[in-house]
């Protein structure tokens, strides 16, 4: 292990087992099930983590700055409003993007946007809501922007409100910190089947994607970082994954990608 210049310890991206979306969703499936580890539990953990992410791309100091949250309608988005809460509680201006309605938002994201409003954190209901022109101002201001539209049960190009703000957010030039995998990208390949963001940094949650590890997910991940989210080793060698203790040296590991 050695210290990275964001403050976090990383590890070889070679030591840490990658998973695909099919055993990812098996992880999910048993820690809700079987290990009693609630969705928002791990929602929580994962918003956590990403804020921290945020506060480290920009400088340390969260106090003033401007973040833009742009959140999809699945868990993604959950842990994308979990951050915004975390972020504004650190002094961030925050302001929330919905690509979706709230009634077409899965229960715990809604659950995550119940709490932000009631904090009064400035939140749009759905992108229609927001001229086009606005929008493209709200993104040019920003001082980062994060990226929690699509996770990794997506398949194929993302469609309807949330392409087009993937479209919108891939074209920011604000720095962009996705949530577990960048929008758009094939969560095994790493492929882009239509629009996708190019992260400055992504967080992925529990063990990497392999499409994040291939040269094109690569490209669009940025430097790429891992968060504990509290799934236990015993979860994942139910699924034929041997895993030692990748958060051993910190619950935020920054993973060297050779190549």
């Amino acid at each position: 292990m050695i210290e990275a210049s964001s403050g976090f310890p990383s590890s070889p991206a070679s030591s840490i087992p990658a998973v695909t979306a099919a055993q990812m969703a098996e992880v999910d499936r048993l820690a809700v099930e079987d290990f009693g580890i609630e969705i928002q539990q791990m929602m929580e953990q994962a918003g956590s983590h990403l804020a921290e992410l945020v506060r480290a791309e920009l400088g340390g100091d969260l106090r003033g700055r401007r973040v833009i949250v742009a959140v999809g309608p699945g868990n993604n988005g959950g842990g994308g409003l979990a951050a915004a809460r975390h972020l504004a509680n650190r002094g961030a201006s925050v302001r929330v993007i919905l690509a979706r309605p709230v009634n077409r938002m899965s229960e715990p994201a809604r659950h995550q946007l119940a709490i932000l409003l009631e904090m009064a954190v400035d939140c749009c209901v759905a992108i229609y809501d927001v001229p086009d022109e606005e929008l493209d101002r709200e993104l040019a201001s920003a001082d980062a922007i994060v990226d929690a539209i699509v996770g990794y049960r997506a398949a194929g190009a993302p469609r309807d409100g949330v392409g087009w703000l993937v479209d919108r957010v891939a074209s920011a030039s604000a720095p962009l910190i996705s949530l577990d995998l960048p929008s758009g990208i094939d969560p095994d390949t790493g492929e882009a089947a239509g629009a996708a963001v190019r992260a400055t940094a992504t967080l992925t949650l529990a063990l990497p994607k392999t499409g994040l590890l291939s040269e094109t997910g690569r490209g669009h991940a940025g430097r790429i970082h891992l968060g504990d989210i509290g799934l236990p080793t015993a979860l994942f060698r139910r699924i034929g994954v041997e895993v030692n203790t990748p958060f051993a040296p910190g619950r935020i590991v920054r993973l060297e990608v050779d190549g």
